[in-house]
């Protein structure tokens, strides 16, 4: 390869909740031309298997802070430019789209003070996959107007006035990376005294053939769920839409156990095809 004609270039990619369609033709010929591709945990296996070109090289740098397995951001930063001073085209993909609770500000950063071209390439983001495959859209008329994408996992994000807020808005709220505090979440909502017309959903491992969704009034939540243990990744949706679930779920719950997404160890993730990928520690 000649390299050395190369303009280099990294590509912010989104590459979707997890069905390995639901990501953009443009994503799909950015990744095609690759020589690189730095890779996040949530990204369906089968996008790399099938649009990534043997010669290309494939670094996992995804993210597990449950496990305390992470590749730190600092590392994944001067992977980028190390990569793009070779003058080699870059991929940064990451699950879902890349502006949602993601690191993009920090990547974007790096980029510029190291004066790197870049494009951005937007994807399908979880909120939006999980509602879709979950037959609840995220705003209908009579149930919500609005919608707002949260994060409960550090409890000193939200402040009390701001749960209050929370509690008594019309809108939907989608919760990402928030399964760790579920109860908590629950329990901050009964406090509030959140109409009984809203529901929880808890959906697994969104628009993947291991999703499952769960839905409960907030008063029956204990009961129903005080024991369980949600796979990653996991969406909470909150609102009077969750009751639209039930008459317009289009998918059912599989039978099957898994996971879709394999688990980092020791910092590396471990993928299908050990021998295709190399491992950023």
């Amino acid at each position: 390869m000649n390299t050395h004609l190369k303009t280099p270039k990294v590509y912010l990619i989104g590459a979707g909740p997890g069905n390995p369609d639901l990501i953009t033709v443009k994503a799909v010929k950015a990744i095609a031309k690759a020589d690189v591709i730095l890779c996040d945990r949530l990204v369906s296996p089968e996008i790399l298997e099938t649009y990534v070109n043997t010669s290309t090289e494939v670094i996992y740098v995804g993210k597990e802070c449950s496990k305390n397995a992470s590749t730190p951001q600092s590392r994944i930063n001067t992977l980028m430019v190390d990569y793009a001073r070779q003058n080699k085209t870059v991929v940064r993909l990451k699950g879902g789209d890349v502006s949602i609770f993601s690191n993009i500000l920090d990547e974007l950063q790096t980029l510029k003070e190291n004066h790197i071209p870049y494009e951005i390439i937007p994807g399908i983001t979880a909120a939006l996959g999980a509602a879709a495959y979950a037959g609840m859209p995220l705003t209908a008329r009579g149930y919500a107007t609005s919608v707002r994408f949260l994060t409960y996992y550090k409890s000193e994000i939200l402040t009390a006035e701001y749960w209050k807020e929370l509690a008594a808005t019309n809108d939907t709220l989608v919760f990402y990376m928030s399964k760790g505090n579920l109860t908590d979440l629950v329990e901050k909502f009964i406090h509030l005294d959140i109409s009984k017309e809203k529901k929880i959903a808890i959906i697994e491992q969104a628009t993947t053939p291991y999703q499952k969704v769960y839905t409960s009034s907030f008063d029956d939540f204990e009961v129903n769920f005080s024991d369980k243990t949600f796979a990653s990744p996991s969406l909470v949706v909150i609102g009077k839409i969750v009751n639209l679930h039930e008459k317009f779920s289009w998918l059912k719950n599989t039978e099957e156990e898994g996971l879709y997404f394999k688990s980092v160890v020791n910092g590396s993730l471990v993928p299908k095809n050990q021998n295709f990928f190399e491992y950023a520690v």
